[in-house]
């Protein structure tokens, strides 16, 4: 167990995150220094009883270690340097895993990565557990920090963690882990898709049970190259399940993996899954709500990790149920003359934005921003294969003709409207384009394959700024 009293800890950046952590080790005994580039944000850290440095560039004599905030690079030369001292470097995970480990009763965790959904699917999977009358929270990427959680004391966390996150993980040993799905994306940040993927399969290394997509290939492969040996194996399916696999069987999800009882009969590695029990209802495809075939997605892989923790059947449909999408998420703004207008500016890469595509039939589709380093062929496998659904589309952002090119290549018949100015301005105009070309019965679809900070203080500010104009085309 980690003693913190007196241990002198440097916590790299002082937003939410940060504040968070400098608030945990503080509290355990830790003698702590913050440091961050804005001097704004280290101003939220006083009061706490740490030290207040700006812009530091390497650790001061003494420092035991290193705290990182999640969006910090491994290349910024604050990390570097401390790498090179010896000092370890760990994140806001890590610390919390090691925090939970020195409770009386430590928390379980069911922890959930991948490229799109993870928020979706923590928070499906936190109402599952309620639903179970288990006390339990969703926590970490999903916005309540992760070490706010266990300090809370809550028996079960739902934790969404990201690439940034697992990066920086040492020790972690979730009771259940699942890498939803990996695609594209984050590249500038780790350099390449192979690390992005390596970083997402770090979740299985110390696991119980390895959840896995059985239609993704990196998610199938990372839960067989990193989750230890006798740990179970456990898939899930948009199609109909095998044995030890959860899925889709005539218009229902069905459990194939875990008995009536809610006793799990993984996969071992290297095995078949045979002795698997034959399957129960969990709820209807039409009860999974926003719709969609990558939700039901996440609605499976939630089920699966909250039926690994013995969540009965009947709690998992419940907890479906009571589950609320977040903002900008696939949420319908309004209807306007028979066309609806959804708002999924979370759809941050060319990978959610195919999931948001496929949820509908006709779409006029509203794409563009900040690509993150997506190649060409990705955009163009996203508009090839959703070409038939467009009646329009509306190009905004730097990245704007990225994508328009791939509608010319791969959707020569659909019409493209490209709006260059670069405020909100942009969305007003963008939404009465996109009006213009849909018909009673389409969607106009807010889905971006993009990030947004070209133009926008964040995906909400987008999102928000869409509602607004359509709300103005309304009246």
């Amino acid at each position: 167990m980690d003693s913190w009293t007196g241990r002198r800890v440097l916590v790299a950046g002082a937003g939410v995150t940060g504040l968070s952590v400098t608030r945990a080790l503080v509290e355990a005994g830790a003698l702590v220094t913050v440091t961050d580039e804005n001097e704004e944000r280290l101003a939220s850290v006083t009061g706490t009883g740490a030290e207040c440095v700006p812009r530091l560039a390497s650790p001061a004599e003494g420092t035991d270690l290193v705290v990182t905030s999640p969006g910090w690079r491994p290349s910024s030369p604050l990390l570097r340097a401390a790498r090179d001292a010896g000092i370890d470097v760990i994140g806001d995970v890590e610390l919390a895993w090691r925090l939970g480990r020195t409770a009386e009763r430590p928390p379980a965790w069911l922890v959930v990565t991948g490229t799109n959904g993870k928020s979706t699917a923590v928070s499906m999977l936190a109402e599952m557990l309620r639903a179970a009358g288990l006390q339990a929270v969703a926590c970490g990427n999903v916005g309540f920090a992760v070490t706010d959680a266990v300090r809370a004391g809550y028996p079960v966390l739902a934790v969404e963690l990201s690439s940034f996150q697992l990066h920086w993980s040492r020790s972690l040993a979730p009771h259940a882990s699942v890498v939803l799905n990996v695609a594209e994306d984050h590249l500038d940040w780790h350099g390449s898709f192979d690390d992005y993927a390596a970083a997402k399969g770090r979740i299985h290394e110390r696991t119980a049970i390895a959840v896995h997509n059985a239609d993704d290939p990196v998610s199938r492969r990372l839960a067989g190259e990193y989750a230890p040996a006798g740990a179970g194996r456990v898939g899930f399916t948009g199609a109909v399940p095998r044995a030890g696999e959860l899925g889709v069987d005539e218009e229902m999800l069905v459990d194939r993996a875990f008995d009536d009882a809610g006793h799990a009969h993984p996969v071992p590695e290297g095995g078949s899954g045979g002795g698997a029990p034959a399957g129960g209802e969990l709820c209807a495809v039409s009860e999974v709500m926003p719709p969609g075939p990558h939700n039901v997605l996440n609605a499976l892989a939630a089920a699966a990790l909250a039926r690994s923790y013995g969540v009965s059947r009947g709690a998992v449909r419940a907890g479906l149920l009571a589950f609320q999408p977040g903002d900008h998420r696939s949420v319908q703004v309004a209807e306007i003359g028979g066309v609806r207008f959804v708002n999924d500016s979370k759809a941050t890469n060319p990978h959610a934005a195919a999931g948001s595509l496929a949820a509908y039939e006709h779409v006029v589709w509203i794409a563009g921003g900040q690509l993150k380093g997506a190649s060409v062929a990705t955009v163009d496998a996203l508009v090839a294969s959703n070409a038939h659904r467009l009646r329009g589309a509306v190009v905004i952002g730097a990245d704007a003709e990225v994508i328009a090119e791939a509608l010319a290549r791969h959707a020569p018949d659909v019409p493209v409207n490209r709006c260059r100015s670069g405020d909100d301005g942009t969305m007003n105009a963008a939404v009465r384009a996109a009006s213009s070309m849909a018909r009673p019965g389409d969607v106009v679809l807010l889905a971006p394959a993009a990030a947004s900070l070209d133009m926008f203080h964040s995906y909400a500010h987008r999102g928000e700024a869409f509602a607004e104009a359509v709300r103005a085309l309304g009246g």
